[in-house]
């Protein structure tokens, strides 16, 4: 090999063959570097013959991924030659190692318009190539008025590649764009197919830059149905022909480009409905070409303001989809069922069958996918045969997807449930098969369920019982068994069956199986506290002095538990046990029944932080404000003298002065250290993650898609909903007249000592909305400060306001309206960033009301925000207030971002719109 170079520069096939017999990096690395010592030397020499050769090994080096810069002017040597090889060569060199931000760029548009106006329609093809790939704005426009002139070139391979370096240049220089769009209409009577496709791209192009023109390319449309129409009734054309079908390129090109222009206008729907019908029957789906044309297709038309018959004819296109064997199809199929099933849900609950027979299939993808579309088919009258078929899917799911799952059915569970008993046993199927995966609110909205309803309390306990001898590996349904068997055991004694099967329980056999449990490795100590809880109110019901005697040494062996919890529990329960009857049976008697709550989605726990932007005013909250506030989530609106705890936990209370009233609703912690009284009050329903089926930017499950954290308490963590496990409720004048607990507290509601004194029953809740005069809504800060006070200029004839400024992150919010339509907001939010750090992987997310509605939000400009203010991240959103002067614009935002390697979310709420909006 030495001897090969030692020759000097060798030929492209040599070094190719030189670089694959390498053994090493080490020896790949050394071929490539004498070989580049040999190139550089070469270049040294004016006269070079093989400068084309070398620049040609300078690519393939480029593609193996060493540095190549030193051979970028020799490209510009080639590219002013007059032979059209080193031509070639040259510009192949500049558009593969050369950008657009390279300064020596800038040496060759001279030489790009020479060969723009040269003779040979094969050089004026190669210096088109260039500009449509590396054209820097001012290239393009200093270029512009060249490529204008071979739009109208009788040339038609000129013609195409002049109309796609367009498109290049409208991206790069927008303002540009009137020049082109004259071009349009003569470019769409070309009989060339290539002509036609890059037409069609400058088209798509102009549309997205400035979707103004769509209104004027609407007169467009019968040309565009024209040249479709002949594409699909025309014979064999060798010439287009793929796979039996007419150049499904421009097909795919004009049902795109027709889904634009029609989107939104009825007229233009009309005039593109047959043909739309005409493509969805005549193609044949045997193939992938014809695949890709009815999909799209089917794209169009749920885009468009279609008929009914066409849309059921597209979603049942989609349905045989499924049942393709190409797995890439049937995850396209379902991905765009998701989409349009709010569309028209009746004709994709046709395909349910097929949809369900996808969660059975062994790629983990389709499976996703056909989860999430089974989710949205659920309703009032397929739930009974749809939640089954979900927990059969729970049973082998993965462990990645089972959160999840849990979360969905339980939501599913308590909206669509025919009857109690149906619900009861839909969650205890979840506890059984994926218990340990339940959410909190979930849990404890069970524990209110079986409370709540005397007549389901026997079935309750005794399936409960049932399930426990099975298994106790799942940690929730042993807790909830233990608190039943607590609470309602005298419903286990005795006979009585449970899925026709037959069971005699005595009392031994519960203290059986509670001795079982509190042995079983897996056994958590919070399991344990309310294993306690239970054992104590069994001794005082149980007559049976065996029994109790033996309950007292299973309490006695917990008293010098290293656990303090245990231990504390276990020597206060043995006190409640000496009492006398009539006051033990008192303190120990069946907890009142508890509220249900908000069931929010389970993800994983990040830091997160809430932030209220609501401005400085501080105005008592108006009964609009606060109905819009409900409207967020759906709930209802209370009248009445005082309003209700939101969280459905006090008659009388309603968040303190300077608490965060959409944080509790969305289920963010409040600072508020007031204590709320218990209330009879009916409890909220169940939020609904389906009521928004949008995109994920924008869908509002998103927003409540992060766990309530606890509030601060003693103890550990309940899945009740609690901080943790229960004491005892009742008042009770013993221990030289200290109170045993602040008043009778449900079992389920948070640690209370027995001795000591009375604690919040509800740490951090809600204080009284009016005491004694108006009170603010949400506490006073700076987040309402004009711009000026924030970073980044105002743009003029807008209203600014900054919504979040915390741990170095701020953003501001320029407002204006769409001239054409008052009710079209367009919010301009920047994101600066004052860390030292650049703040990676950012998300944006909002919430709105149900009467705002959100016209657009594209993904941001960027997901880093770097460093020091140094730049900003641009979000565009456009939304339509439908009851503009009648009710102000709200928002909740949602933030999540990896700044020194710590991952946030970060909540804000936004009142302080201005009020002309």
């Amino acid at each position: 090999m030495d001897a090969l170079f030692a020759k000097g520069s060798v030929r492209m096939r040599e070094l190719i063959k030189a670089v694959r017999s390498c053994k090493t990096a080490a020896e790949e690395r050394a071929v490539i570097a004498k070989e580049c010592a040999n190139i550089r030397t070469a270049f040294r020499d004016e006269s070079n013959d093989y400068r084309h050769r070398n620049v040609a090994k300078l690519l393939f080096i480029q593609m193996l991924g060493y540095p190549t810069h030193f051979g970028q002017m020799e490209c510009l040597k080639l590219i002013v030659s007059s032979n059209y090889f080193d031509k070639r060569v040259g510009y192949l060199g500049l558009m593969l190692l050369l950008d657009e931000k390279q300064e020596v760029l800038t040496l060759v548009t001279n030489s790009l318009k020479n060969d723009l106006n040269h003779p040979s329609q094969f050089v004026v093809g190669l210096a088109l190539c260039a500009i449509a790939n590396i054209s820097s704005p001012g290239i393009a426009r200093d270029l512009a008025p060249e490529i204008e002139k071979l739009m109208q070139s009788t040339n038609s391979y000129l013609k195409k590649k002049a109309t796609i370096c367009a498109v290049r240049i409208i991206r790069k220089v927008p303002e540009l764009i009137e020049n082109f769009v004259p071009k349009i209409k003569p470019l769409l009577g070309e009989r060339n197919h290539g002509v036609l496709i890059s037409t069609l791209s400058l088209m798509t192009e102009i549309c997205v830059v400035d979707p103004s023109y769509i209104e004027q390319f609407r007169k467009l449309v019968p040309n565009l149905v024209r040249i479709l129409k002949s594409l699909v009734l025309s014979g064999y054309a060798p010439e287009y022909d793929v796979s039996g079908v007419t150049d499904p390129f421009l097909q795919v090109k004009i049902l795109r480009m027709l889904g634009f222009l029609a989107k939104g206008s009825k007229d233009a729907s009309d005039s593109v409905n047959d043909i739309l019908a005409q493509v969805a029957t005549n193609t044949e789906g045997g193939r992938n070409v014809g695949n890709s044309i009815l999909y799209e297709c089917v794209l169009t038309i749920m885009s468009i303001e279609s008929e009914g018959g066409l849309r059921v004819l597209a979603i049942n296109q989609l349905g045989r989809f499924l049942l393709n064997r190409d797995n890439n199809i049937r995850y396209v199929a379902l991905n765009t069922l998701t989409k349009v099933v709010n569309v028209d849900t009746q004709a994709v609950q046709r395909h349910r069958n097929t949809i369900v027979d996808c969660l059975k299939d062994n790629d983990i993808s389709i499976r996703k996918r056909a989860l999430d579309l089974v989710y949205a088919l659920v309703n009032d009258t397929n739930a009974q045969s749809l939640v089954p078929e979900l927990l059969d899917f729970l049973e082998r799911a993965d462990t990645e997807i089972k959160p999840e799952l849990v979360t969905k059915i339980c939501v599913l569970a308590e909206r669509y449930a025919p009857n109690l008993r149906w619900r009861l046993d839909t969650l205890l199927r979840v506890l059984s098969l994926a218990g340990n995966f339940i959410p909190d609110d979930a849990f404890a909205n069970l524990v209110a369920l079986v409370g709540q309803n005397a007549d389901l309390q026997p079935y309750a306990v005794q399936k409960l019982y049932v399930l426990m001898t099975k298994e106790l590996i799942q940690q929730p349904l042993v807790q909830l068994g233990v608190w039943s068997i607590g609470e309602f055991g005298q419903h286990l004694r005795g006979r009585f069956t449970i899925d026709t099967t037959d069971y005699n329980v005595a009392d031994k056999d519960l203290l059986d199986l509670l001795d079982t449990i509190q042995k079983y490795s897996a056994t958590t100590i919070l399991t344990k506290e309310y294993l306690l809880t239970a054992l104590v109110k069994l001794g005082d019901r149980l007559k049976n002095d065996p029994i109790v005697r033996r309950i007292r040494d299973m309490l006695e062996y917990y008293a010098t538990n290293l656990n303090a919890e245990l231990q504390q529990r276990a020597c206060e329960y043995i006190t409640l046990l000496n009492q006398p009857n009539d006051l033990r049976s008192k303190i120990l008697e069946v907890m009142p029944a508890m509220e249900m709550k908000a069931t929010a989605t389970n993800v994983p726990a990040t830091k997160t932080e809430t932030q209220n932007g609501s401005g400085s005013s501080s105005a008592a909250p108006t009964p609009s404000l606060i109905s819009d506030i409900h409207d967020l989530l759906g709930g209802p609106i209370t009248s009445g003298p005082s309003t209700p705890s939101l969280l459905g936990g006090g008659g009388g209370g309603a968040p303190a002065p300077g608490g965060d009233l959409l944080s509790d609703i969305f289920g963010s912690p409040s600072p508020s250290p007031a204590v709320a009284k218990p209330s009879a009050s009916k409890p909220y329903a169940p939020l609904d993650p389906f009521a928004s089926q949008g995109s994920a930017e924008n869908d509002l499950l998103s927003l409540l898609s992060s766990p309530s954290p606890a509030a601060p308490s003693i103890g550990n963590p309940s899945p009740f909903g609690g901080p943790a496990a229960p004491m005892v409720g009742g008042p009770s004048p013993i221990f030289g007249g200290a109170p045993l607990i602040g008043g009778p507290a449900p079992l389920i509601g948070g640690p209370a000592p027995l001795i000591g004194g009375p604690a919040p029953l509800i740490p951090g809740g809600p204080a009284p909305l009016i005491p004694g005069g108006p009170a603010p809504l949400l506490p006073s800060n700076s987040l309402g400060a004009p711009l000026s006070q924030g970073k980044g200029p105002s743009a003029p004839g807008t209203t600014n306001i900054v919504a979040y400024d915390k741990n170095g992150l701020t953003i501001s919010f320029a407002f204006s309206k769409q001239p054409n339509n008052n009710s079209i907001i367009v919010i301009e939010a920047q994101c600066y960033n004052s860390l030292s750090v650049p703040i990676t992987n950012f998300v944006f997310l909002t919430a709105l009301p149900k009467y705002i509605k959100l016209v657009q939000m594209p993904p941001p400009s960027s997901t880093t925000i770097p460093p020091n203010n140094s730049g900003s991240v641009h979000q565009t959103i456009k939304i339509q207030n439908t009851l503009q002067g009648q009710k102000p614009v709200l928002m909740k935002i949602k933030l999540e971002y990896v700044a020194n390697g710590e991952k946030t979310e970060t909540t804000a709420d936004v009142f302080n719109f201005p009020s002309d909006l």
